[in-house]
């Protein structure tokens, strides 16, 4: 039905990956529009905001490794698409928020914060910052079980089970714990639902079409940085780039949770669920800088642990240390 259309662009001829990409990035923020939509309808702490999310902002990396795994493609291009996507939004995405707009994610305390609404406001504070630790917790224990499993440089079938499995775990904790909540405070999902997710539904279509597309186009290029030696990283910057660039509108308007939890909902999808998809196909390969990558992850993330537990902040300083950390992950990458 769409074949017209994909015609239509791939007749723009050199014109045409970009306009993929542009379709690539409209379908990722039709996603993330509808539900940013039915967040404003009241709609926190629901199995929207839980379940869907990380689907929606984590749906391009997923598709990319179904597509190679289907097509026989290569698996460490599977495995530097998720450490590019997952360290790129852990320290450069973060960091640089940090650095231009600061990171709090509890209010400083005033002399005027007193009375019933200024403790129920520090009450949801407070139950944001342990919702954001209990993910950054699991992001530390994915990563942490990639590592130890793909430490003899590849990854089996059944250590794949295992990464899919510990996926599907967090997701069955998600969902008892949304439909705890919905008993408790009588919450319904409203009847617009079936309307907004049919618009997430031709989103998710959009980046199918486009993230197939651009894959083929590269994997044809046999030389040259925009080619098929660069496939993990260049569909992994493309992937995290609508991403980043809700991190950059929210931390200017000074919205540090809602920076925090896109990229970390999102790292939940690549690590492990990409990886252990990919390794049902086919035994997956790790790259050189596997090692490097996973320590970087791993770093940034007990870093994050630290500065939201102790201090309630990312502060700037942690920031410029974050995206050090991210050039550090290039010259080791790139130059591998």
């Amino acid at each position: 039905m769409l074949n017209p259309f994909i015609h239509w662009i791939e007749a723009k001829g050199p014109y045409a990956p970009l306009l993929f990409v542009a379709l690539f990035m409209a379908a990722s923020f039709l996603m993330i529009w509808r539900l940013e939509v039915l967040s404003a309808r009241g709609f926190e702490g629901t199995v929207l905001g839980t379940l869907v999310m990380p689907y929606c902002t984590g749906l391009g990396n997923l598709i990319f490794a179904f597509i190679l795994g289907r097509n026989g493609g290569s698996g460490a291009d599977v495995m530097t698409n998720s450490l590019v996507n997952n360290v790129t939004n852990m320290t450069l995405v973060l960091g640089l928020p940090a650095i231009f707009w600061g990171m709090k994610i509890l209010p400083s305390k005033t002399k005027n914060s007193s009375g019933k609404k200024s403790k129920g406001a520090g009450k949801a504070y407070e139950l944001n910052r342990l919702s954001l630790l209990l993910t950054l917790m699991a992001i530390l224990f994915f990563t942490g079980a990639v590592w130890a499993l793909g430490r003899d440089g590849r990854i089996v079938f059944n250590e794949g089970l295992v990464l899919v499995g510990l996926f599907l775990f967090w997701q069955c904790f998600h969902v008892f714990d949304v439909l705890k909540n919905n008993v408790r405070e009588n919450k319904s999902l409203g009847w617009t639902l079936p309307f907004d997710l049919a618009l997430l539904a031709v989103g998710a279509y959009g980046i199918y079409i486009s993230t197939g597309w651009l894959v083929n186009w590269i994997s044809g290029i046999p030389t040259g940085f925009i080619s098929v030696k660069y496939l993990g990283w260049l569909s992994g910057w493309l992937m995290v780039l609508p991403n980043a660039l809700l991190a950059i509108y929210y931390g200017w308007r000074k919205q540090p949770e809602t920076v925090y939890t896109s990229q970390v909902g999102d790292s939940h999808v690549s690590i492990p669920l990409c990886i252990g998809i990919y390794a049902l196909y086919h035994t997956m390969t790790v790259p050189k800088f596997f090692q490097t990558g996973m320590f970087i992850l791993l770093g940034a993330t007990l870093l994050h642990l630290f500065f939201v537990t102790i201090f309630g902040q990312l502060p700037k300083f942690a920031g410029w240390i974050l995206v050090a950390a991210y050039g550090f992950f290039l010259w080791k990458g790139l130059s591998g």
